[in-house]
């Protein structure tokens, strides 16, 4: 079967993307909470999540996250004009990647000392050796990460979802195996104290084999089984374009991909338990925005391409202003229950264990900072696929090198002193503005037709949440944790009380939020209404 020949609708595409990045951020927050019971916010998990830092520079340096993004296009013309020669335009540039994350993640395992020293120096000097070891057991995974997004971009052009829906699932199983089960493992070897039980070790070792595995071998197989051609090649005449498409993502280190690197640089320059703190809370921002953004953002990538590519500026348009106008719609009300539900929903995820009540207290303030963000984060993860699909990753990556580096100021010399909220905000802050910055950007060289109506929905969105929130907030500062203890004979437990407040608080913005919208933003509903219907005009037949 030739790789180009399926085909899948951009709305069962999204759908699928949907689910797997639901299942994939419920399986990592399961990860983090077996990691905050376990560690709480102390110094293993602070180095644990700063063993991450140069890794993830190490990916984003050749691209990795975004390779589907720089070869589709390229790819996408070569196997229409010929199918031949674009397996071997496909084999240089898996052989450099294979090469290029060899010598990268070589150099970052020989000098793991070092970096460990430069990306967290705020650590002493156990830590740094800690740090060091976690970071040679993590960073081989950049080899499985960076040559399998070459065989996912050969699944993207073939429009099939289904084995890179995989990925994360494999990636975040293989961490919470690795970290429950290693660690009794190595007791039972006898093996050096590095691997001490109770350690972060299992869940490094998991890292790299949920990368291997989900990352690399199934979409490689399935590449495989569908007439992947490779071959030993360095060079092709339409390298070279490629890599000028990719150069600006390589070199330009912007604001988004520097964010969560941030947060661990300027983090461990606090006391002890900042890092844990400032991630905790970043990982629950990125869930709605996972949820509402990285789907619509992913599967409407190869359709925009395809839609440029035959010259349909109108339907490319459409196309783009339909998937930012479903994700701002529910991002916004998304955002603000959440940020007047934080200490409950941190309760709920984190709470227990090592991670006590003044931890839940700490980090609620950071995830209402950066949950500010979320709408911007949300179009970015849009448009910026917008300008890749026309071929330009320049101005991403300038303009977002240039917030990079006035932000960098801003942490050091007015974050770090106030603490891990300032560090928060000058997070929310760069983001915010480097996104508007894109959008002017694209307003002046495009149009405002991909923006048409977004500014309006925002808007009445906006103010159908704001009363909603209102009326959660009420309702959670009613005493029904001392009225169901009345009734009970005892105090709830933590998380029942939390548990509860969620519920009411949660039913009732939801109740006025529909209500609301039905009359001022009857779009945001519309397509639950559409299914609905559907489904209610299939139940005869059915019958």
């Amino acid at each position: 079967m030739g790789l180009l020949s399926g085909s899948q609708r951009m709305g069962a595409a999204a759908l699928l993307l949907a689910a797997s990045t639901i299942l994939s951020r419920l399986m990592g927050l399961v990860r983090d909470k077996i990691i905050s019971w376990q560690f709480g916010a102390g110094s293993e998990a602070d180095m644990y999540f700063a063993a991450f830092m140069v890794p993830d520079i190490i990916n984003s340096l050749l691209a990795g996250g975004i390779m589907s993004i720089t070869m589709l296009p390229l790819l996408s013309r070569r196997f229409a004009e010929d199918e031949a020669d674009a397996w071997r335009f496909f084999s240089c540039v898996f052989c450099w990647m294979l090469l290029a994350s060899l010598l990268a993640t070589g150099a970052g395992i020989l000098c793991a000392g070092p970096l460990a020293r430069l990306t967290a120096p705020g650590f002493d000097a156990a830590q740094i050796a800690r740090l060091a070891f976690f970071m040679r057991i993590i960073l081989p995974a950049q080899v499985f990460f960076l040559c399998g997004a070459c065989m996912t971009a050969l699944l993207f052009l073939r429009r099939q979802f289904r084995v890179p829906a995989l990925t994360p699932l494999i990636y975040n199983g293989s961490i919470i195996l690795g970290g429950l089960c290693l660690p009794w493992c190595a007791q039972a070897l006898a093996l050096p104290s590095e691997w001490e039980l109770g350690g972060m070790s299992g869940y490094c070792v998991g890292v790299t084999v949920g990368a291997a595995v989900g990352a690399f071998w199934l979409p490689w197989r399935v590449a495989r089984a569908q007439g992947l051609h490779l071959e030993w090649r360095l060079s092709h005449p339409l390298f070279r374009r490629f890599l000028l498409t990719a150069l600006p993502l390589m070199l330009g280190q912007t604001i988004i991909l520097m964010d969560e690197q941030f947060l661990r640089l300027f983090g461990t320059m606090l006391p002890d338990g900042n890092v844990s703190l400032l991630n905790y809370a970043r990982r629950i921002t990125q869930v709605p925005v996972g949820l509402m953004g990285q789907a619509a953002a992913v599967a409407s990538y190869p359709f925009l391409v395809a839609l440029v590519t035959s010259g349909e500026r109108e339907r490319f348009d459409s196309t783009l202003s339909t998937a930012l106008r479903a994700s701002v719609g529910l991002i916004i009300p998304a955002a603000v229950w959440l940020g007047l539900a934080a200490r409950p929903v941190l309760t709920v995820i984190f709470q227990g264990g090592r991670f006590g009540a003044a931890e839940t207290l700490a980090c609620t303030p950071l995830l209402q900072i950066m949950l500010a963000a979320t709408p911007l984060w949300i179009i970015y993860m849009v448009l910026v696929r917008a300008f890749y699909a026309g071929g330009d990753t320049i101005t991403p990556a300038v303009t977002g090198t240039v917030m990079t580096v006035l932000a960098l100021p801003c942490y050091y010399f007015w974050a770090v002193p106030h603490g891990a909220w300032a560090i928060s905000l000058v997070s929310s802050g760069s983001v915010s503005a480097y996104v508007l910055w894109l959008m002017v950007i694209w307003w002046r060289r495009k149009g405002g037709g991909a923006f048409a109506g977004l500014g309006s929905l925002a808007l009445r969105v906006l103010l159908c949440s704001l009363p909603a929130g209102a009326a959660a907030a009420w309702a959670q500062s009613l005493p029904w944790g001392a009225w169901c203890a009345a009734r009970l004979g005892g105090p709830l437990p933590p998380l029942i009380d939390a548990l509860l407040l969620l519920a009411v608080s949660g039913g009732l913005f939801c109740l006025l939020f529909a209500a609301l919208s039905w009359r001022l933003a009857p779009e945001v509903l519309a397509p639950v209404l559409r299914r609905l219907q559907r489904r209610k005009g299939a139940g005869p037949h059915a019958a």
